[in-house]
């Protein structure tokens, strides 16, 4: 991959930038060991992918909302009547769940060489409790509930674009869902990297698996971590 056409890098930020695991699974293990269940990790991570997705697919409502119906979600399947505090547990927790350990590094390596942004489904505050985390400026973030649409709607990328005021080829997007990001992003001509984090649910993580064909499912480049992507992007450069 050439980095030197490349103005900008975006990231997805949860899952990618914030290690979102180890906030979702406690929670998550918590409320169901409250009501007698018990389900492996990596159940429990496709299910929030599952129910995540559904709730994000209807009339945009916030992402705290979204987080509600999930847990109501698991309730359901189930067949427990989840507390108010339950409900309320997993958004509450979004400003606990801390950065990946290469994130900040990484960033603040990339942000010498390129203006980077974020591109996250997620409401305005709860991204602003992260920010703090990330220690980094960011060029924009363009968030859920300025879009008032979840990805993989092509409407987030394209706010991004016009945000930043750039033609497609000239961003590079970087995340860890293939379903939320590479797979929309490629189609507008973006370039894609796959950050391909260690999860209980090796390579799909807690999303929804992406039913696109293998073709559209291609990122320009996959990677393990931040730190990677960070090396890559300064050893091609100094080529």
């Amino acid at each position: 991959m050439d980095f030197s056409r490349f103005t900008t890098i975006s990231f997805d930020c949860y899952g990618t930038l914030i290690d979102w695991e180890s906030g979702i699974l406690p929670v998550l293990r918590a409320v169901l060991a409250n009501h007698g269940e018990s389900l492996p990790d990596a159940a429990i991570l496709e299910l929030y992918g599952e129910f995540e997705a559904e709730a994000e697919s209807g009339p945009y409502q916030s992402y705290r909302k979204v987080l509600h119906a999930v847990v109501r979600a698991f309730a359901d399947r189930f067949r427990f009547q989840a507390s108010t505090a339950e409900i309320r547990s997993l958004d509450e927790s979004v400003r606990t769940w801390p950065p990946f350990s290469d994130t900040v590094a990484a960033l603040g390596e990339l942000r010498k060489r390129y203006e980077i942004a974020v591109i996250s489904n997620i409401d305005d505050d709860l991204f602003a409790e992260t920010r703090k985390r990330l220690d980094v400026d960011f060029s924009a973030v363009i968030t859920a509930e300025q879009a008032r649409s979840y990805k993989p709607s092509l409407d987030n990328f394209q706010m991004a674009l016009r945000t930043l005021a750039i033609s497609p080829d000239r961003l590079l997007h970087a995340a860890q869902s293939v379903y939320h990001d590479v797979v929309p992003a490629r189609s507008l001509g973006i370039s894609t990297v796959w950050v391909n984090r260690k999860s209980a649910r090796p390579g799909i993580g807690a999303v929804r698996a992406s039913a696109a064909p293998t073709s559209e499912k291609q990122p320009d480049l996959e990677i393990p971590d931040l730190a990677s992507l960070a090396a890559a992007a300064i050893t091609r450069t100094q080529d």
